[in-house]
Formats: structure tokens, C-alpha cells, sequence
């Protein structure tokens, strides 16, 4: 045999025994993934009944992850619908290992952004649970801040998830601070901030209009967020007929009927993406994404008109857009130029608005920020501006400073 095919049949072979060994090990991480879930199951499994106080810890145990300069949890804690039907969700607990101040530790609430609504998707039933938060939290926690983290009701635990809609998300961000200070040995105060990536900003920006009403017993000082999903019409209409219109929309098309009933569903999407939602809403986001970009190599679409164009679907983006923040709570932005996802002219838009409105309005831009990365960018800098308001240094406004985007739709005719 000559040499030359020997070492062609060995190089085959390494390649098959490579194939074999990478294919294995997909299905080993596939299988360990799912004995983990398994595992977990009971742990997110509700009472019945729910108990009835809102913040009420149904079970706490540890996360398994080390952090510097305190301890990780995970938590099971009692929240709300927006007709008020209790509901659990799960979340995250970090307690600080410095001691806490007279008055009770601050507390920072965490709001994650979109990541499927798998159960291996949500971040307390993840196997990197720290993922989002790894450049601030630590920096929080030597502070002697508590910081707490839901993964939403519905997302790990029984639904169904209302991706998007300000009314759960906001019940499911104070009820995660109630929970916290229910803890006696957290000696957790009524002080928090919010911060959120993406969805999470949604959340972030509408507990600080709906979170002092819904619970007056706690001083929110500030709403921060990084890339926040808020213009919501605009974003619709620059991102329906792309890749991000099957990873996004699949989650709208499972969760928003269930708040507006009336919604019709069938008629702004395509035969594929009709066929295909339910699967894909429970995909993790990055698998969702990878399936979204061959579908869009072969010339399918989600959506088959823009979401826009169909007047209650119109109404509920605009409704679920939120106003311009009141002066007296402080807010602050950060946004990628280069996020192809949360695009960042929305947001330019928003700002814009927001202060020719009047509100205390901080932002940061970053350059060549994408989306996946605003949180991790912008969390010391988000870090230092929650500082302030703990600190109870006087908020201040970036508003006259130029916009680095313009604030129009780049692509519009």
C-alpha cells in the first residue's frame, strides 16, 4: 500500500473518530442537561395551594457557584398575575458577606434578558447561571448590596410566561424584593434599583412607573437598563421580516394572547412560522437563533406583514412602549451602536423623546457594542451610577449632550 494512502486513511479515520467524539459529546452534555432539569423539577414545582403573601419564599438552596464577596441561591417565591392570580417563579439570591449597614442592606433587582422559555433556558436552572452578570455582580456584593434576580413567572416554573408585558414583569421584579426581605438574616432595607438587559430593561424601565404604586412600602431610587426592548412599534417594523422576527416573535405569538385575548395570531404569520412557533419559543435563544438564520437562507419568514400593520397588534405594541419617566426617578441607558437586535436608533428615538419630556436621563453609548454584550459593557458603568443613588448624590442628565445615532429609521424611504 503506498504511503500516501495510508496517510489518507489514517487522516479519515482521525476525522470519523473526531465526528464521533464531537457527536458523543453533544449527546452526553444533551443527556446531562436533561437529568439536571429532572433533578430540579421538584424544587420549582408549586404548593398547592400558593400561599397568599406576595414575597413569601416557598424554598431556598444553594446555587452551586462561588462568587466573590458573598453567596449564591437559588429561590422559589410567590408572585402574581396581572389579574392577580397567585403564581410562583423562580430566581437567584446573592447575599453579601459584608456586613450590612444601619438601615438594612440596598437591594439591586436584576432583570435578565430574552433567553428562551425552556426550562434549561432560565438562568437559576442554567448551567452558567452567572453568565449576564459576571462583570458587576461581584462589585455589588462587596458593597454589602443584596441582589436578587427572577427568572419570571412561567420560565422554569408552571405558565404561562408573559414575555413582554409590563404588568407581570413588574409584579414579578418587586415580589423578588419582597421575597428578600422576608429573609432575617439578609437584614435587607426598603432601597432598590433595578437593572435589566433587554427584556429585562422592559421590566427595568416599567417598575420605575409601576413599582412605587404597586408597592408603596418599598424606595425605588432608580431604573437602569442595558440595550432595554422599549420602543417596541419601531422595533416591530425594522425587525419582522428578518432572523430576529423568528426568535422574538415566537415568544410574543406564545405569551401576548394570554394577556390580550383578542389578538389575532394566524393572520400576521407565515405558514412556516405558524407551524413552528410553539417549538421554537421553547428553544434556548441561541439555538432559536442559529434555526432562524437557515430559515431565513431559505427564504422563509415568521411574520407574513409587519405585526404594525394589523391595528390591535398596533394598539399592544404602543401600549406596552412606556412613557417618558417622570423627572423625579432617575433612569439610565446604555446601548450598543452596532446591536443588530435592539437596534440602536429605537432607542435614540426614545431618548429624544424622553428628554424634550423632561426626564432625568443618563445614557451611555457604546461603541461597537453588540447586543449579547451591552450588559456585560455597560455593568460597571451601571454599577457605579446605582452607587449614586444608594449614595443619595443627586441624579444627572446626559441630555444635552449630541445623540452618536440619529434618532430616524436609517433604512426608511
Amino acid at each position: 500500500m503506498r504511503t500516501s494512502r495510508v496517510i489518507g486513511l489514517i487522516a479519515l479515520a482521525a476525522i470519523v473518530v473526531g465526528i464521533a467524539y464531537g457527536v458523543a459529546r453533544v449527546v452526553a452534555s444533551s443527556q446531562e442537561a436533561s437529568q439536571m432539569q429532572s433533578d430540579l423539577t421538584p424544587f420549582y414545582t408549586p404548593p398547592d395551594p400558593i400561599p397568599d403573601a406576595l414575597g413569601t419564599i416557598i424554598r431556598r438552596e444553594p446555587l452551586g457557584v462561588d462568587v466573590a464577596g458573598g453567596t449564591a441561591e437559588r429561590m422559589l417565591y410567590v408572585s402574581e398575575r396581572p389579574d392577580g392570580t397567585r403564581a410562583v417563579s423562580g430566581g437567584m439570591l446573592f447575599l453579601p458577606d459584608a456586613p450590612a449597614p444601619e438601615g438594612g442592606r440596598p437591594i439591586v433587582a436584576w432583570e435578565h434578558g430574552t433567553l428562551g422559555m425552556g426550562d434549561a433556558c432560565v438562568p437559576s436552572r442554567s448551567t452558567t447561571p452567572l453568565a449576564d452578570i459576571e462583570t458587576f455582580l461581584s462589585l455589588m456584593l462587596k458593597q454589602g448590596w443584596i441582589v436578587v434576580a427572577t427568572d419570571y413567572v412561567g420560565l422554569g416554573t408552571p405558565g404561562p410566561n408573559q414575555y413582554l408585558i409590563a404588568e407581570a414583569e413588574v409584579r414579578d421584579v418587586v415580589n423578588s424584593v419582597r421575597a428578600v426581605r422576608t429573609i432575617p438574616e439578609a437584614k435587607a432595607g426598603d432601597r432598590y434599583v433595578t437593572f435589566g438587559h433587554s427584556q429585562g430593561g422592559h421590566a427595568s424601565i416599567w417598575t420605575g412607573h409601576l413599582g412605587p404604586d404597586y408597592a408603596p412600602e418599598l424606595q425605588l431610587l432608580g431604573v437602569a437598563a442595558a440595550a432595554p426592548a422599549l420602543n417596541l412599534p419601531e422595533i416591530a417594523s425594522a425587525q419582522w421580516d428578518t432572523p430576529v422576527g423568528w426568535v422574538i416573535g415566537s415568544d410574543l405569538i406564545e405569551s401576548w394572547p394570554t394577556y390580550y385575548p383578542d389578538l389575532p395570531v394566524d393572520a400576521i404569520l407565515s405558514p412556516a412560522g405558524r407551524n413552528n412557533e410553539a417549538r421554537l419559543a421553547a428553544e434556548c435563544v441561541k439555538a432559536a437563533g442559529l434555526e432562524a438564520l437557515i430559515r431565513e437562507k431559505v427564504g422563509q419568514q415568521f411574520f407574513s406583514m409587519d405585526p404594525q400593520d394589523d391595528p390591535q397588534w398596533k394598539s399592544a405594541l404602543e401600549d406596552q412602549t412606556p412613557p417618558a419617566m417622570p423627572a423625579a426617578m432617575p433612569v439610565f441607558i446604555a446601548q450598543g451602536t452596532t446591536d443588530q437586535i435592539v437596534l440602536p436608533w429605537p432607542n435614540a428615538m426614545i431618548t429624544e423623546q424622553w428628554c424634550a419630556e423632561g426626564s432625568t436621563l443618563a445614557t451611555l453609548w457604546m461603541g461597537d457594542v453588540d447586543h449579547m454584550a451591552a450588559a456585560h459593557v455597560s455593568g460597571p458603568t451601571a454599577f457605579q451610577w446605582i452607587y449614586q443613588r444608594f449614595a443619595g448624590v443627586p441624579a444627572q442628565s446626559t441630555c444635552e449632550l449630541p445623540l452618536p445615532v440619529p434618532p430616524v429609521d436609517p433604512d426608511a424611504s
